[in-house]
């Protein structure tokens, strides 16, 4: 039998993604035009998610503004202890220097390293399938969310087009596996079966494999849906639906970037499936207020529209109302964490909002954006050293007068008390602990309070 010495690629970048024709790439155009403007974090994000076909576009642009605009850039860029270091480039240096530190750094490709085991090979199906899937999903997370942007749009993306050819890698290793162990194609039967809502790449190759070995097998085909379509038809819907603004789409995709690493980058597992949620309907509102006071009493509005339809009962059943209310909230405080991670220089505005908030007795809204804040802080801390231990230092971004409100001493009481003088809409985490450990009437006075303050 001769030994196969070359593949095809299962996969072709192109048809992984839904088709994306415009008649018009309006963010080529703008992107010249911002990397000749004088916006430093505009050009910032320009060359981070590089929408344009020329590579040397920002280089050419760079190189012909003056010495003392590209010092200036630069300096955003470094550290204070950095300073000594770039004042000794020349000025394409200094220029280079800008191209690469506005750039994401791309993790090293590194090769498929899942293998079929061939000594312990009485593995249950679904943990082959797990371990295939979470192979597939490590090498997913080495795309940089700006080259998934890019590819979307139909830019070339190298990194994707590596993730594709692992996942042809997988296939040579199963294929050379069920050569040299015939009797397990059975198990890997069952393992397809295992992977048909995981990975679509993953299970794509051991299809094919099985396919190329066997005929007749209960095998579900795939349908054609492109497996980027869970991120690309997002992405792509914005430069679709949205006002053709490259600026302001680059903060929403800024937004959307910290999301898509919480949600893909960070997580154990991931939903191939479910298309990635682009909702910013709170950086949307936040940026379309004309004052902290206007985008409060946005909030406010909805909040009243909620808790006005809310009944002591569905608390104490613990109805579904009461809990989507909680996701709410929680939502709302990973939104802030989002925003300010991805555009610190939104923080002001939003630390506006919270006494905004406490104006109109909002405890809900004020205490999810306080939440929020505190995660940004937290994310942002800097660790110090005193020559004995590490500290990690806090910058206060809560306002000291309102401080106390947010001290879960005792179940927050300073906020319960805040709340029987001053009631309005509850933060309601405390006043259901308070309802479980003092009962009904505590619930019955807390709606009361609410309802008053209410009309």
């Amino acid at each position: 039998m001769s030994v196969q010495s070359s593949y095809p690629s299962l996969f072709q970048s192109s048809a992984e993604i839904p088709p994306f024709f415009v008649t018009y790439r309006w963010w080529e155009d703008e992107a010249t035009t911002v990397l000749w403007a004088f916006d430093v974090e505009d050009i910032k994000r320009v060359i981070q998610y590089g929408l344009y076909r020329d590579e040397n576009l920002p280089r050419s642009s760079l190189q012909s503004r003056n010495a003392s605009a590209v010092d200036s850039f630069l300096l955003t860029l470094v550290q204070p202890k950095e300073r000594t270091y770039i004042a000794n480039l020349s000025f394409i240096q200094k220029v280079e220097e800008i191209i690469r530190r506005c750039k994401t750094n791309t993790p090293s490709l590194v090769a498929w390293s899942w293998f079929p085991p061939q000594v312990k090979r009485d593995l249950e199906p679904a943990a082959i399938a797990d371990a295939i899937d979470a192979e597939s999903h490590l090498h997913f997370t080495r795309i940089p969310f700006e080259e998934l942007v890019r590819y979307s749009l139909g830019y070339p993306a190298i990194a994707v087009e590596w993730f594709l050819r692992q996942h042809t890698a997988l296939y040579v290793h199963l294929l050379n596996y069920f050569n040299t162990f015939p009797e397990e194609i059975v198990r890997y039967a069952k393992v397809e079966q295992h992977l048909r809502n995981r990975s679509p790449f993953a299970h794509r190759a051991l299809l094919h494999c099985l396919l190329t070995l066997q005929s007749g097998g209960n095998y579900e085909i795939p349908s054609a849906t492109p497996g980027f379509e869970f991120i690309a038809d997002p992405i792509q819907g914005l430069f679709k639906d949205l006002p053709p603004s490259l600026t302001s789409i680059l903060k929403v995709l800024s937004v959307l970037r910290v999301r898509f690493e919480r949600q893909y980058v960070h997580a154990r597992t991931m939903n191939w499936n479910q298309p990635f949620d682009i909702d910013f309907s709170f950086y949307e509102d936040l940026t379309g207020s004309t004052s902290a006071a206007d985008f409060a009493r946005t909030l406010t509005n909805a909040d009243e529209r909620s808790f006005s339809a809310l009944t002591p009962q569905q608390v104490m059943a613990e109805d579904p109302v009461v809990t989507r209310l909680l996701s709410k909230w929680e939502s709302l405080s990973i939104e802030v964490w989002e925003c300010c991670t991805a555009l610190p220089d939104m923080m002001p505005y939003i630390q506006d909002c919270v006494q905004a908030l406490i104006a109109l007795r909002n405890y809900h809204s004020f205490s999810a954006i306080i939440n929020g804040l505190r995660k940004y802080n937290i994310t942002e801390s800097v660790f110090s050293s005193n020559g004995a231990a590490d500290a990690m230092a806090l910058n206060p971004i809560i306002p000291p007068e309102l401080l106390f409100l947010t001290v879960p001493y005792q179940n927050y009481a300073a906020y319960r008390q805040q709340f029987q003088s001053s009631p309005g809409i509850p933060c309601l985490i405390p006043h259901i602990k308070e309802y479980q450990q003092q009962g009904q009437p505590a619930l019955l006075q807390m709606f009361q309070r609410m309802r008053n303050a209410m009309r």
